[in-house]
């Protein structure tokens, strides 16, 4: 149970980004946002475990990197641009069910009609929670959800089924690194750098990188390695729900009736996730290097 409390502080984190994000940082530069919040933690989680891949795990975690941080953070802000806010949680709350797909062909795990169920419901509940009926779709910006949720799914997968060499602090801080390189030109063709930063906007940033990353993704890629990994992309659902609480505490947006049941539908879909009964065992692979 400890370790699930572990893993699910990483997506209450991120709950937070959009609270961080619109009071703190400057207008429109979503992609600066991930690179602060993605090669800074790297740099520092690696400098303070000194380790470095070694064989195998440079490829490996360039690839984990890419999928995890670098592709995710511009399809999931491609998506935010071009669709309201509740459509794209909504698409990308999808990632349990692709998480589950994906662990049948790769970790042999067998999708079970309970996994099924709660991921519909779990979609259900967060479609509850932050859709609005004046929400209109783009077919560019559900492809970017679609696709930043099944970029993620991927890395998720993958970080189970290839056995790290070393502990999450470390493989963590290799993963941002990577993905804070491909964010790197990216970032300074479509955005450049702003001319001047405040001390708000430095403390927002501050927070993305030491709490949002180097500590958060090191708790979620522990929760990855040590929990079933259907359990863990279920707690990725609690982040829409602290968007939510996280806007009525601090920002004075009101709660409807429909948004407390889907709260309710999601926390009880969770909740009965972390008590999943233990599946076939993975197939992972278990070089070291």
């Amino acid at each position: 149970m400890l370790s699930n409390l572990l893993t699910a502080f990483a997506p209450m984190v991120w709950g937070t980004t959009y609270y961080v994000t619109t009071e703190f940082l400057p207008a429109d530069r979503p992609l600066l946002a991930g690179l602060l919040r993605a090669l800074p933690a790297g740099l520092l989680l690696v400098a303070i475990t000194r380790r470095l891949p070694r064989g195998d795990w440079w490829w490996r975690s360039a690839v984990l990197g890419a999928l995890n941080i670098g592709a995710f953070f511009p399809l999931l802000f491609l998506a935010a641009y071009r669709l309201p806010g509740g459509v794209a949680a909504t698409v990308t709350s999808i990632q349990p069910l692709l998480v589950a797909g994906l662990s049948t062909a790769l970790l042999g795990q067998r999708l079970s009609l309970r996994v099924a169920l709660a991921g519909v419901a779990g979609m259900a509940g967060v479609a509850l929670l932050v859709l609005r009926a004046e929400a209109r779709l783009d077919l560019l910006g559900v492809l970017a959800a679609l696709g930043g949720a099944g970029v993620m799914a991927c890395g998720v997968v993958l970080s189970k089924r290839w056995v790290a060499p070393a502990p999450p602090l470390v493989t963590t801080g290799w993963q941002l690194i990577a993905g804070g390189l491909m964010l790197l030109p990216v970032t300074l063709v479509v955005e450049g750098l702003p001319a001047t930063l405040t001390w708000t906007n430095v403390g927002g940033y501050a927070y993305l990188t030491i709490i949002g990353a180097a500590v958060a993704y090191s708790l979620w890629f522990r929760g990855v390695a040590v929990l079933p990994v259907t359990t863990v992309s279920f707690l990725g659902q609690l982040s829409p729900v602290v968007a939510v609480v996280t806007g009525w505490a601090l920002l004075d947006q009101r709660l409807t009736g429909w948004q407390l049941l889907g709260a309710a539908v999601v926390i009880t879909v969770i909740l009965l996730m972390q008590s999943r009964p233990a599946t076939r065992p993975a197939l992972v692979d278990t070089k070291r290097v």
